[in-house]
């Protein structure tokens, strides 16, 4: 039985989300997701991956455990919501720090704070952790959090920007950085690091430890005024909470990820410059003397998304988009780049083993989910490991395909192929449309899954127009400004192309995205009529609207301008409101903040007027994604049932569980 057809099975299958390798290289350590036993939750446990035996489950509470360290001595460190067992009544509403004791036994609670513990990071006996912390002394933090609690006060009062960050709100409380001690049985000396932060250390943040524990490394977020700000990288003592700023530059963000190199020399991160009318997205690895925070960029066009030093501090590991995958590099400092990994899989999470033979790293991409991998440095061979979660058998076949654009840019893609598709039996065809928009189609999603559509039946087109990493700086300046007119050309060569194959039913076809992909299946609708369906979900319609309300305002006025100006007339998909007849399915989430509800809402109401063909799935409690297990069954039934109903495809209606109230477009067998 396929685990695509059923979407309940679908929900159900383990996920594998980390990894991390034992400082003496013995073990890996993974977090994996998996179906909680009311069938209405996600949950985590931690498994160990030994490197020459079966996977086994670490750990089990009803809370789950995230954030996985090692200790020096092999130990791991997890936060998690479980309640402390040696405390009465203990009944833990944030995330504290646990130690897991590598010769087994019962896990302990080493610390909690009252705004619970965030990320970690440790060396030696030191620990370095982020918790959030109201403004004021954070000796009384857990006094002041229940004075605010038992009057009933929610309210918080801002002064800077932002308010909202994707899918929670900002505030009252600031991040901070703690250090402290590994003791006999719970975190000893804790200090508040960095009394003065308040909104320095947000949500982007990222941080480092030097192996030696004297030093951490962070990025340190400085406002400079209407609204904007930039990101510097520092240095803090740990035995002082001195601070100095080791990276800064104007109209340029260092962000993560942060890596220290095992000799305490150097530290890399990456480097984003700031966009503006005319100046496009650029993210660079940029490698950096730790003593004089003198530095430099490597690696050219790469978009680094994760770094990982070799354990003699030569080289640096990092992964990056390139031609839909994400291979791993090799990068020398002051030497050149050298593509490690040859295969078309996406890599992340990397870990380098301490005698330096060898990477450990998620792998996955279209043909997988992530599990475990090991590479040799020296040959770019990958052995897959035994996993946690099972391998899944695909309902289809994987092809590439490419097109010229108007303008001589080569356009590729991946297409998904159902099992029985032939000439004789071509499949119906869907453009889906990434995100981002600086993003590409490389790695497999749970979220954004083909696969279920090939089991129903159905061809999926995954394309790297305009804008899309992994093509060289150049893909991403074409599009640059130019978001809609720019992609949807790059789109119709594409999808010219895959429909000369015979497999492919070019008489039924639909376009579906979500976020920029979205905002891409807006504009389809105003501006082709080659489709007889179009799903747009977490999508911008009105872009002077939007501009004003996303939890990051700043980033989209520095490509579009100030609200009204020419580019939003241009480039907003409502204007071409009177040209829309394709049928549509609005999809939107009510607690999404990078494209909020007001555009789902603004989308449904203006086509409803317009009396185009529309429904609107509407989710009160999810964000910009669907991540309840229900609501994600109800997510991919609806569209199957929109896209049957509007398609007609010459097989059956989709079986479906019964539990979606699917209205009107309720399939019924011919």
């Amino acid at each position: 039985m396929s685990a695509f057809k059923d979407i309940r099975d679908y929900v159900a299958i383990p996920r594998v989300l980390s990894l991390k390798l034992s400082p003496d290289g013995s073990r890996l350590v993974s977090a994996v997701q998996s179906l909680n036993p009311d069938g209405k939750s996600f949950g985590t446990a931690l498994w160990a991956l030994p490197l020459d035996a079966e996977p086994y489950r670490l750990t089990r509470s009803a809370k789950g455990e995230t954030g996985t360290e090692f200790t020096a001595a092999g130990d791991v460190l997890f936060t998690s919501r479980r309640p402390d067992p040696t405390v009465k009544d203990s009944d833990e509403e944030v995330p504290a720090l646990w130690l897991l004791p590598r010769a087994g036994g019962e896990a302990r609670q080493i610390a909690t704070r009252p705004g619970g513990i965030g990320a970690a990071r440790v060396a030696g006996d030191v620990v370095v952790f982020s918790s959030d912390v109201l403004p004021g002394d954070e000796a009384a933090d857990e006094e002041r959090r229940k004075a605010r609690k038992d009057a009933g006060i929610s309210a918080v009062l801002h002064e800077g920007y932002p308010v909202r960050y994707w899918d929670h709100d900002l505030g009252p409380g600031r991040t901070r950085l703690f250090a402290a001690r590994l003791g006999a049985d719970r975190l000893e000396d804790v200090r508040d690091l960095t009394p003065d932060a308040a909104g320095e250390l947000d949500d982007n943040m990222d941080f480092a430890l030097t192996p030696d524990g004297s030093t951490v490394v962070t990025t340190w977020t400085v406002p400079v005024g209407r609204g904007e700000a930039r990101t510097d990288l520092v240095a803090i003592d740990v035995a002082t909470g001195e601070r100095r700023t080791l990276f800064s530059a104007e109209d340029f963000d260092f962000t993560g990820p942060v890596a220290i190199s095992p000799d305490g020399a150097r530290v890399a991160c990456s480097r984003d410059r700031h966009t503006a009318l005319e100046v496009s997205a650029r993210s660079e690895l940029w490698i950096g003397d730790l003593a004089t925070g003198e530095g430099a960029a490597h690696a050219g066009d790469l978009f680094p998304m994760d770094a990982e030093w070799a354990p003699d501090s030569s080289a640096l590991y990092i992964v990056a988009d390139e031609q839909g995958r994400r291979p791993i590099f090799r990068v020398t400092p002051g030497g050149g780049c050298e593509r490690l990994t040859g295969d078309d899989a996406a890599y992340l999470a990397l870990n380098a083993s301490p005698d330096g033979r060898f990477v450990y790293a998620l792998r996955s991409g279209y043909h997988a989910p992530a599990t475990p991998a090991r590479i040799d440095v020296a040959t770019g061979e990958v052995t897959e490991l035994p996993s946690p979660a099972p391998a899944l058998e695909l309902p289809g076949t994987l092809t590439e395909v490419s097109a010229l654009a108007d303008d001589g840019q080569e356009i590729r893609g991946w297409l998904v192929l159902p099992k029985d598709a032939s000439a004789e039996n071509p499949a119906p065809f869907l453009l889906w449309i990434h995100g981002g928009p600086v993003s590409s189609w490389n790695d497999w999603s749970w979220r954004w899954n083909p696969w279920i559509m090939a089991e129903h039946g159905y061809a999926v087109l995954l394309p790297d127009p305009a804008l899309s990493t992994g093509y060289g700086q150049s893909m991403i300046d074409r599009g640059w400004g130019d978001w809609g007119p720019r992609t949807l050309a790059d789109l119709d060569a594409i999808v010219d192309q895959a429909l000369k194959l015979p497999e492919l039913d070019d008489t039924r076809l639909a376009a579906m995205g979500g976020s920029f992909g979205g905002y891409m299946a807006n504009w389809v609708a105003g501006h082709s009529d080659r489709y007889q369906a179009i799903v747009t979900h977490a999508s911008l319609w009105n872009l002077d609207q939007f501009a004003g309300t996303t939890d990051a305002a700043m980033y989209w006025q520095r490509e579009f301008g100030v609200p009204g100006s020419e580019r939003y007339t241009k480039l907003s998909p409502h204007v071409a409101l009177d040209r829309i007849s394709t049928p549509m399915l609005v999809i939107h989430g009510d607690k999404d903040y990078r494209v909020p509800i007001g555009e789902g809402l603004r989308l449904w109401w203006d086509l409803q007027r317009s009396n185009v063909d529309s429904k609107f799935l509407y989710f009160p409690d999810e964000n910009h994604w669907v991540l309840k297990p229900g609501n994600a069954v109800a997510w991919y039934e609806t569209v199957l049932a929109f896209l049957y109903q509007h398609l007609k495809p010459q097989f059956g209606p989709p079986q479906l569980s019964g539990l979606v109230d699917l209205g009107s477009l309720a399939p019924k067998a011919e």
